[in-house]
């Protein structure tokens, strides 16, 4: 590196120390106890990890979940476990790096690459937060015309209006906005909770499942749905989205402070993101036991998983079925606007009202939806959910290798950069979850 390349990267760094941060207008906003039982503490930290496990439940993971147990009964339930397991360690790695550094990833990625590399960077983000949106879309008006008969065209235009109860909620502050999200989380896993009831699956295969299956690999059916449902878990803006949020808490900014929150903000995004495995199980399970033991293995549609629940587990499944897509679609339109704010304050410096920013990405992702259900109806929105998951697909690598860049980098983490075994597993695991994307992605073009 030449000393003007030096010279610069210092210039940035001492103008990145007076930059205000992401969010500002949460930042640091929750007290956290500075005594007492730690009890008290780690409840302090618990919201940001339910916001980021809304997107390992969002409508666009309902396809692949529903095609896997209808086609495979539970065998792919370990896919759904690892996936899991993967997310819990790489947002962990975010809670570190955001609350070691004061910075969320698109602020580091700013400081830290060249303007060659950042201005793509921020774009790809921003297309992965539009595609996400665009799963919103159509998911919350597939739940509309479900539950109320709606016309998909008319549900697609009516998800606007979300921009104006999200404006609300963050009128109210962060803990308001956690508390809505936890509630319509609760709602979901309540949901299918009452479906697996319903559908009263063998117990004894469903905890088989969990275990690793020769199978899927060597079906290629069978791998494929696997790659489905593990490129469709971890969503690139979380990872920009819980560096941001994390810091939200008022915590202590020597060592020992920063290593306690560490701590709970870990607990509580890997708490959160069990409940999110056990809702995706739900699915999953529900699938199996009411379509694939009756012989129904090719179900892969929503709106056909939920036209077959009422005659195969009475009235009140499908119900519950649309009542959870709808809030599913809700729940994860709130998180990608945060993350859409993250990502543009902190790779590009500009700060739009909410309501501002939610209105554009939401007409962006809204413009694709309504020409495609006008010309195509159901059938083109099935395909532009699908679509939807291969840009994320495409834009996972340029989110999860920056932040495995960043939680080696011991010149900004100092004594809290990441331990070497979480390092060693987040690289392996990021870069098993790029193969396995551009593997789907390839087979995709391929077809």
């Amino acid at each position: 590196m030449n000393d003007c390349s030096v010279e610069a990267g210092t210039a940035r760094a001492r103008t990145a120390d007076h930059l205000p941060p992401s969010l500002a207008e949460i930042h640091q906003s929750v007290a956290v106890p500075r005594g007492g039982h730690w009890l008290r503490r780690l409840l302090a930290f618990v919201g940001p990890g339910y916001l980021i496990a809304v997107g390992y439940m969002d409508p666009g993971n309902w396809a692949t979940a529903i095609a896997g147990g209808s086609a495979f009964g539970y065998k792919l339930l370990v896919v759904a476990l690892l996936s899991s397991l993967i997310a819990m360690l790489l947002q962990a790695i975010c809670a570190r790096i955001g609350i070691a550094t004061g910075r969320d990833l698109a602020q580091l990625c700013r400081e830290r690459f060249p303007r060659s590399a950042a201005i793509p960077l921020w774009l790809l983000a921003e297309a992965a937060i539009v595609a996400t949106d665009l799963a919103e879309v159509i998911g919350t008006a597939i739940a509309l015309q479900l539950l109320f008969g709606l016309p998909l065209l008319e549900g697609v235009l009516l998800t606007v209006l979300d921009a104006f109860l999200i404006l609300w909620l963050q009128h109210k502050g962060i803990r308001w906005l956690e508390a809505f999200v936890i509630g319509l989380i609760a709602l979901i896993a309540g949901c299918f909770l009452a479906q697996v009831v319903l559908a009263d699956p063998a117990w004894g295969e469903v905890l088989r499942g969990y275990l690793p299956s020769t199978s899927i690999v060597t079906n290629p059916t069978e791998l494929y749905l696997a790659l489905g449902i593990l490129g469709a878990t971890v969503m690139p803006h979380n990872l920009y989205l819980h560096t941001a949020l994390v810091q939200s808490r008022a915590t202590r900014q020597d060592e020992a402070g920063k290593r306690e929150a560490i701590r709970f903000a870990s607990i509580d995004s890997s708490v959160a993101l069990v409940l999110a495995l056990l809702i995706n199980s739900a699915i999953l399970i529900t699938a199996a036991a009411a379509f694939h033991v009756r012989g129904q293995t090719e179900v892969a549609e929503i709106g056909q998983a939920h036209a077959l629940l009422a005659p195969l587990l009475g009235a009140a499944a499908p119900i519950l079925f649309a009542v959870s897509l709808l809030a599913c679609g809700l729940n994860s339109t709130v998180t990608a606007t945060i993350a859409g704010q993250v990502v543009m304050e902190g790779f590009i410096r500009l700060r739009l009202r909410p309501v501002v920013r939610r209105l554009v990405t939401r007409l962006i992702a809204v413009v694709p939806a309504v020409l495609v259900t006008w010309f195509y109806g159901e059938s083109g929105t099935a395909e532009l959910l699908v679509l939807s998951q291969v840009v994320l697909s495409l834009q996972l690598p340029f989110a999860a290798i920056p932040l495995m860049i960043f939680a080696g980098d011991r010149q900004r983490l100092g004594a809290l950069v990441t331990p070497n075994w979480q390092l060693v597993t987040g690289w392996a695991a990021s870069l098993v979850i790029v193969g396995l994307n551009l593997w789907m992605l390839g087979s995709l073009l391929l077809e």
